[in-house]
């Protein structure tokens, strides 16, 4: 067991370049040859750029669920193109020096691409690209052909994690147009997908099955489905972190970890380099990875078990379902609490934010957490704040808060932060659930799942659908939506403070939470 670190230090040590491995020399972006007429050449005229090169079928963005399709003319696609052969990035330059969002009305404009490392402080705009091969060719070449990136770029993506494969394109979205669904029944017809020797043997849906790209050689047969994130979701925290001072155990089967706020415990969809697992691992020098047994938020902080072994974790997995993995949290809110069981019912939607009712609304996730103290302590000062990114969130009253300690029933992603909001006292830092607080408190008919609110509508309306008691509809369930902010930048007053399974024999606790840190 190694000790725990009391006091924290404001430092930036130099990031690792983990990814200097890469054989190819080169980051200029390659040169992009003219398309001959054919299939592809259709559908760059009528799908989103990048621009379309022989043997490439973009498909729209429209086919990804982030945002209505945007079409960018050609006259911007062709100064796009220009501008990049004429001025390739500087050796020294780097996607980190980029700005933290997409301008508005700029669908025309990308950065300049050179490597993944080393990590940008922020976030830029979420980028995903749907491309089809319709030649034989490697999967670097043919992504950094078809989407003007440098080839370094593209391998430095396939190690993050970044880039999905299928055998057979997915079926498009209902947003679909007409003319993508032809384009895309043209690249499925039956008459071609019968003659392709890797999905014999396979259903449609089993061909059209995505898959993570490990292989940097790997060999793309025609018709071929990428999925690129070319934005990954960063997390340069990881690169802040003394992470064996972070590690509360080791034993043969599994470690335990003191994770820190604004990492990632086992990764994301498009980023499993920068991770808890991953820094870690190497941290300890393991050869092995370590396997994620459970989760929690990025902006939460505290216990975290990593498996060192498969059997271990299906061992672990078995545990938490029979519910016999106890967990204590920690949490700073902004509003006193009374002891007790608090009970709320999560809609089973899996997308942020979550929202919960004290009413059951139809097969929604009961979550329960028990408050076994709260007490009130000095809200965390400026410094605190400020190193740990923690955001002001508008509360009106921000000289005390209360840290409470909670026996955690139930484990549904964000139950702690939603619960906590629901009654009026949001997570510190929650900036994500403090602002629907906020605005339920100034006007509790906003939020559709109000119990009083919900009593008020039945008592005047005589047209409640009284079967499935629902006294809302779409509009207004999207309206509460809308009062929710974005995730956390990076803390908030919350922390797993204490694990334990195997009937308390196998106990373990994390350092103080950071806003009873020091700062040296």
């Amino acid at each position: 067991m190694f000790s725990q670190k009391k006091k924290i230090t404001a430092s930036n040590p130099n990031q690792n370049h983990l990814l200097s491995s890469a054989s190819t020399s080169t980051s200029a972006s390659p040169a992009m040859p003219k398309p001959p007429f054919h299939l592809a050449s259709r559908l760059s005229a009528a799908l989103l750029p990048p621009p379309l090169v022989a043997g490439v079928a973009p498909l729209s963005r429209a086919f990804s669920t982030r945002s209505p399709l945007k079409r960018r003319t050609s006259h911007n696609s062709l100064r796009l193109s220009l501008r990049r052969k004429a001025s390739p990035p500087p050796p020294q330059s780097s996607i980190s020096n980029l700005p933290a969002a997409q301008p508005k009305d700029s669908t025309d404009w990308y950065p300049v691409y050179d490597r993944l490392l080393p990590c940008p402080q922020k976030n830029i705009f979420p980028r995903v690209e749907h491309i089809v091969t319709l030649e034989e060719e490697n999967i670097v070449d043919f992504i950094s052909r078809s989407l003007n990136l440098p080839p370094l770029y593209v391998r430095d993506l396939i190690q993050f994690g970044a880039v999905y494969y299928a055998l057979v394109c997915p079926q498009p979205p209902q947003t679909a147009t007409e003319e993508q669904i032809r384009l895309f029944n043209e690249v499925t017809n039956p008459e071609i997908l019968k003659k392709r020797v890797s999905i014999k043997g396979k259903t449609f849906r089993e061909a059209q099955k995505t898959f993570k790209v490990t292989d940097l050689n790997q060999l793309l047969e025609p018709g071929t489905y990428l999925r690129v994130h070319v934005h990954p979701k960063r997390f340069p925290r990881c690169y802040e972190i003394d992470w064996k001072s972070r590690i509360i155990a080791v034993t043969d089967s599994y470690v335990v970890l003191d994770k820190p706020a604004g990492t990632s415990v086992g990764g994301t969809t498009d980023n499993i380099e920068e991770s808890c697992a991953t820094f870690a691992t190497r941290a300890l020098g393991f050869e092995a990875p370590l396997l994620t047994t459970h989760q929690i938020d990025n902006c939460t902080e505290g216990c975290v078990v990593l498996s060192r072994t498969k059997e271990f974790c299906s061992f672990f997995h078995g545990l938490m379902r029979e519910k016999q993995v106890k967990k204590v949290y920690t949490a700073l809110v902004s509003s006193p609490v009374k002891t007790g069981i608090i009970s709320h019912y999560m809609r089973p939607v899996n997308v942020a934010p979550r929202l919960v009712s004290q009413e059951n609304e139809g097969r929604w996730h009961l979550c329960e957490m028990e408050i076994l103290e709260c007490k009130e302590v000095l809200w965390p000062n400026s410094n605190l704040m400020k190193l740990y990114s923690v955001q002001n969130c508008e509360w009106p009253s921000q000289k005390y808060a209360y840290e409470c300690k909670i026996n955690l029933l139930t484990g549904k992603t964000h139950q702690v932060r939603a619960q906590f909001a629901a009654i009026g006292a949001p997570i510190v830092g929650d900036a994500m659930y403090t602002p629907a607080s906020i605005a339920e408190i100034n006007n509790p008919s906003i939020n559709p799942f109000n119990k009083n609110n919900k009593e008020i509508k039945h008592n005047e309306d005589t047209n409640i659908d009284d079967k499935n008691n629902k006294s809302y509809n779409d509009e207004e369930i999207e309206a509460w939506i809308g009062q929710h902010g974005n995730e956390p930048n990076l803390a908030i007053g919350l922390q797993a403070s204490k694990i334990s399974w195997d009937d308390g024999n196998s106990v373990y606790e994390a350092g103080l939470p950071w806003w009873r840190q020091e700062i040296i």
